[in-house]
């Protein structure tokens, strides 16, 4: 279970690095947007002090109803009385180069600000500066008073900033415990949903532990329609093909070890029971030569077999559907005394094919028609082409064969019971469908006990198109 473990902790790394790294680009963000607006909300401050002290002194004296001129101080005075400056702001008036009234002092170290009186009542223009002191930064806008070219005094207003700075570092303090406190439950909630997603992989795990080559019937538990319930179903048909895989070796095992031991079994007995008479050793030597040509004959069926599932089993090349049936035919009469039919398409037709893997295919069908008839049965070989599908088919007017063996009929070393047992090793149509197959086709069996059977293989026109053909309502099993 380590690699699973590991993989949680990985996920749950990212998870916790990724909440981190956003946790901390928002706090940031949020810091910057604070100290942003804290900064705009003292210049807008500032600003507005400016104006209404700028308006006023171009106004009248509330006093005697006549422009202030010259007289600063009675501007400033009215100022002052009319004004009340704000939590952490402070008015300083200068008349000439020396402080007049101030506002707004409070606690606030003013006195610190004194190295700036000389260059503020020397100003001729508004200024806007920063300064520090005792008690924090300060941010101030110095307004000159100007008559005729000449400066008559200065209004600054001073904005210490401390205490707001504080309230935004503050409330970022709350920000960040609260950041904090949802990564550790956001990485909790992780942990667990991580152990959720991945539990179908650990169970995939100790199913793939489980199973061994005579056990392949576990099978994974699938629910849901995601990502890991597709895997989980992948998995459980790759089980299944290797299910049948291992029944199917098992099976061809078993049974090639059975055909083989028989006639080694002859051939062993036969051999230790000769004796030394010439025709008894003749007798035995054709048994033993017909035994071994069995074998031989049986494993060229295997391999044939083998080679059908593999690339370069077909050589593809255009063919005459007429002139194939017409050669099969032909061929076919040379195996036994039989009533020997032809029927060909009525049209020429042009199949893409392998014609040697055909003749093969068409001959153990004609053989096997041969095996269950008698001298003078009909046997038909014929050709004909239905859609994108080329039909090549042997009939025969035997027993026919049985619906219990008609399914298995085309399965490796099966053999059709009662009166259509073969004496082969039951790898003759099994080949034909191999053949069938290759060629993206299909074979086809239609019989009826006491009427004789049809063999078809169907294939497409063109080889390469493997997908046009689909097995009719007669084909054998596969």
């Amino acid at each position: 279970m380590k690699p699973l473990r590991s993989a949680r902790v990985r996920i749950l790394r990212w998870m916790v690095l990724l909440l981190a790294a956003s946790t901390l680009v928002s706090v940031l963000l949020i810091s910057e947007i604070q100290l942003v607006r804290l900064n705009d909300e003292v210049e807008e401050g500032l600003t507005q002090e400016a104006s209404e002290f700028r308006r006023l002194v171009d106004g009248r004296d509330p006093q005697t109803g006549q422009p202030f001129g010259a007289d600063i101080e009675a501007i400033f005075d009215t100022y002052l009385d009319r004004n009340v400056p704000g939590d952490e702001e402070v008015l300083l008036t200068f008349s000439g180069s020396e402080p007049y009234k101030s506002s707004g002092e409070r606690d606030y170290p003013i006195d610190e600000l004194a190295p700036l009186h000389q260059r503020w009542t020397s100003l001729t223009e508004s200024e806007q500066g920063e300064a520090d002191t005792s008690a924090g930064g300060v941010r101030y806008l110095a307004v000159p008073i100007v008559r005729d070219g000449e400066q008559l005094g200065a209004f600054v207003v001073v904005e210490f900033t401390r205490d707001e700075r504080d309230e935004v570092v503050a409330g970022l303090r709350v920000v960040l415990l609260v950041s904090l406190g949802v990564l550790l439950l956001a990485s909790l909630a992780a942990w667990l949903a991580a152990g959720r997603v991945l539990a179908p992989l650990r169970e995939l795990q100790s199913t793939a532990l489980a199973i061994t080559e005579t056990d392949l019937t576990r099978r994974i538990d699938v629910q849901g329609d995601d990502e890991l319930a597709d895997l989980g179903r992948a998995f459980n048909a790759m089980l299944d093909r290797l299910e049948s895989a291992f029944a199917t070796q098992r099976a061809f095992v078993d049974d090639a070890s059975h055909e083989l031991r028989t006639p080694i079994t002859i051939v062993r007995g036969h051999l230790e029971l000769m004796g030394d008479d010439p025709d008894e050793q003749r007798e035995t030597l054709a048994l033993v030569m017909d035994e071994l040509d069995r074998m031989s004959r049986f494993v060229d069926d295997l391999l044939l077999l083998a080679r059908a599932e593999s690339t370069g089993f077909l050589e593809i090349a255009p063919l005459d559907l007429g002139d194939l049936a017409a050669e099969l035919e032909a061929k076919a009469r040379g195996l036994a005394d039989r009533d020997w039919r032809l029927v060909g398409p009525d049209r020429p037709v042009t199949v893409v094919g392998d014609r040697q893997r055909l003749t093969q295919a068409a001959m153990n069908l004609a053989s096997n028609a041969v095996q269950h008839t008698v001298p003078g049965d009909r046997i038909t070989i014929g050709a004909t082409v239905e859609g994108a599908a080329a039909r090549l088919w042997v009939a025969d007017s035997g027993p026919g064969i049985p619906r219990t063996d008609q399914e298995r009929l085309f399965e490796r070393f099966a053999r059709g019971g009662g009166p259509r047992r073969s004496d082969g090793a039951g790898l003759g149509l099994a080949i034909v469908r191999a053949i069938a197959e290759a060629h993206g086709g299909a074979v086809e069996l239609e019989s009826t006990p006491g009427h004789g059977a049809t063999f078809t293989v169907v294939i497409p026109l063109d080889a390469s198109r493997a997908g046009d053909v689909r097995p009719g309502p007669g084909a054998g099993a596969r």
